[in-house]
C-alpha cells in the first residue's frame, strides 16, 4: 500500500500536467476531482479501523469539500495580488479555518451534502473568470519536483489520517494536495489567469468525488468493504464523465 501511495499520485499528477499542457487548465482541474488521493486513504482507514470508522470519515470528507473550495477561492483571489508563497499561506490558512469549523459541527448526511453543495455554488459565482487569451502556454520544466512534492504530501496526509479520529481523518483525506501542487506550479509558470481557470475547472470535479464518498457512506454498512469501494469508484467515474459535458470547449 505504501508503494501504491508513493507512485499513484505522482503518476496521476504527471497525467494532469500533460492534460493541462495539451487541453488546458480547466480540463486538468476537472480531472483532479477524481478520488485518486482520498480513495486510497479511505480504503486504508477501512482496513485499519473498520467499516464504521471509514463510513464516518467518508461522510466528513463530503463536508470537507467546503474547506477545499475555500482554499481554491482564497488562492484564486490572492494570486491576482501576490506571489505564490503568500498566496499559498493565505489559502492554507483558509482551509485550516474551515476544517476546524467543520470539526466543531455535528452534521447529518443531508447537512454535509448541503454544505458541500453550497460551497460549490458560492465558488461558481465568486471564482474569477479570466479570459482564455490571458492564459499563457504550459511548460513541464519542474514536473519532477511537483511529482516528488505530491508523493511527500500524500505520505504525510496518509500518516496523519491513520492516526486521527474519524472526523479529522475524513477532512485530512480531502486535504487539497493536488490543488496545492498544481496551483503553485501553474501560477509560477503560467500566471494568474491560468491558475484561476484551473481552480474553476475543479468545481465540476467535485461531482464525481462527492458521488464516490456518498456511495461509501451508503454501502459500507451493508456490503463487503472492497465491493463497496469498487462500486464507489465506478459511480465516481460515471459521474465524472457526465460532468465533462459542462466543460468549456
Amino acid at each position: 500500500m505504501l508503494l501504491l501511495k508513493l507512485t499513484l499520485v505522482p503518476a496521476f499528477l504527471y497525467l494532469l500536467a500533460q492534460v493541462a499542457r495539451y487541453y488546458g487548465p480547466p480540463r486538468a482541474g476537472w480531472m483532479a476531482g477524481l478520488p485518486v488521493v482520498a480513495g486510497p486513504i479511505l480504503w486504508l482507514l477501512l482496513q485499519e479501523h473498520g467499516a464504521d470508522f471509514a463510513t464516518h470519515a467518508a461522510m466528513q470528507a463530503i463536508a470537507a469539500i467546503a474547506a477545499s473550495e475555500l482554499f481554491n477561492l482564497v488562492y484564486a483571489r490572492c494570486a491576482a495580488r501576490s506571489g505564490w508563497p503568500l498566496t499559498l499561506t493565505a489559502a492554507l490558512g483558509g482551509w485550516l479555518l474551515a476544517a476546524m469549523l467543520l470539526q466543531a459541527l455535528t452534521l447529518s448526511l443531508p447537512s454535509v451534502l448541503a454544505v458541500a453543495g453550497l460551497a460549490v455554488l458560492i465558488n461558481s459565482r465568486c471564482l474569477p473568470r479570466p479570459a482564455a487569451k490571458d492564459v499563457r502556454a504550459a511548460a513541464n520544466e519542474t514536473l519532477w519536483l511537483r511529482m516528488l512534492a505530491a508523493a511527500v504530501l500524500t505520505l504525510l496526509a496518509s500518516l496523519a489520517a491513520s492516526r486521527l479520529g474519524a472526523r479529522w481523518s475524513g477532512v485530512v483525506a480531502v486535504f487539497p494536495l493536488l490543488a496545492v501542487v498544481m496551483a503553485v506550479s501553474t501560477q509560477r509558470m503560467q500566471g494568474t489567469a491560468a491558475v484561476q481557470v484551473l481552480l474553476r475547472g475543479m468545481l465540476l470535479g467535485r461531482l464525481g468525488f462527492a458521488g464516490f464518498c456518498l456511495t461509501l457512506v451508503l454501502l459500507l454498512p451493508r456490503l463487503e468493504g472492497n465491493l463497496a469501494f469498487l462500486l464507489a469508484a465506478l459511480i465516481s467515474i460515471g459521474l465524472q464523465l457526465q460532468s465533462r459535458r459542462l466543460l468549456p470547449a
